[in-house]
């Protein structure tokens, strides 16, 4: 299969009125979609990525308005949540329409909905048929995409069709809230923090380290993620790396020691949330075998890198007695 490049969000939202797969841009990462009227399609994402087929998938709508086509109830507080963060960077767990199918939610009862900030994903969702099904762009386990470039790396001649766009500007994937419940609970940290969906909902609560769902409601949960090939190292703020080699790479807000080969240096916890998932990448493009990642402290955006890394790094899962 040759894989297309496009600028048009038309000419990709037309392979996807066909029943194919189309990468796309997001201001978190790149997405890699379906429309859920075509449940073969869905299928077809899967093997794209070499995804599990229990771990369910986010739908993508080009308004709010387009929510009542996936879900069966809308509770107050998903209301209030929908009206302040969309379009952005921030999915909703909600009980689901019969209409969608169980591929997209891994035969849950519930269905995670966004609405993206990023103007080409609402051009191109505008023009697609139904609402789109799409996990991360990228390699099953992998860093996310957060690039074109990226995408075309780990899927070309994987799938049909690339829809380019700016590199993401949030660089980790959306804050998941399940509305699905009688209390809402924070599932997955990202760029909408705890701390604003608080001020929105006083009393929401996120989802406690070390739980165990025997079905998640969402993405993120389950199974090991964002790892490059290189061996992840957690280090604390003013830290040093116990070593510093020609194979090794540190990326954080603080200056490493001397003698490693790649450094990236953030000014600020968003620049290193948006620079994360490239960094990881550009080290596995550069034979890196160990990389040192310092863990920001845990508020704000600072929770949502801790918990990429500690995924990254194998730390969450073996916390968690998973694999």
């Amino acid at each position: 299969m040759q894989t297309l490049l496009t600028d048009s969000p038309e000419e990709a939202a037309r392979i996807i009125n066909q029943g194919n797969i189309v990468a796309f841009p997001t201001e978190t990462v790149y997405g890699l979609g379906a429309a859920i009227c075509f449940p073969e399609a869905v299928k077809k994402l899967f093997l794209a990525k070499g995804r599990p087929t229990d771990n369910p998938l986010i739908v993508h709508i080009h308004n709010a308005g387009e929510m009542s086509k996936v879900a069966s109830e809308i509770s107050p507080e998903a209301t209030l949540l929908i009206e302040h963060f969309f379009p952005g960077p921030l999915t909703l767990v909600l009980k689901k329409k019969a209409t969608v199918p169980d591929a997209v939610t891994a035969g849950l009862d519930t269905v995670g909905v966004r609405c993206p900030e990023n103007q080409i994903a609402r051009a191109f969702l505008r023009h697609c048929c139904a609402p789109v099904a799409a996990p991360s762009a990228n390699l099953s386990g992998k860093p996310s995409s957060t690039t074109w470039e990226a995408v075309f790396h780990d899927l070309n001649g994987k799938i049909p069709c690339i829809l380019r766009g700016e590199p993401s500007i949030v660089g980790l994937e959306s804050t998941i809230v399940d509305c699905s419940e009688h209390e809402p609970i924070l599932l997955r940290e990202g760029a909408v923090t705890l701390e604003e969906l608080q001020r929105i909902l006083p009393a929401m609560k996120a989802r406690k380290t070390g739980m165990k769902d025997e079905k998640p409601k969402s993405p993120g949960l389950k199974y090991p993620h964002y790892a490059p090939k290189a061996a992840i190292r957690l280090c604390r703020r003013g830290e040093r790396p116990p070593e510093s080699t020609l194979s090794s790479a540190y990326i954080g807000l603080s200056n490493p020691p001397e003698g490693i080969r790649m450094v990236s240096i953030c000014q600020s916890i968003e620049e290193y949330a948006r620079s994360l998932f490239s960094f990881f990448r550009a080290c596995d493009r550069e034979g890196i075998s160990v990389i040192y990642c310092e863990l920001p402290e845990q508020k704000g955006l600072g929770r949502a890198i801790h918990d990429r890394l500690m995924r990254a790094s194998g730390e969450h899962e073996s916390k968690n007695g998973t694999t």
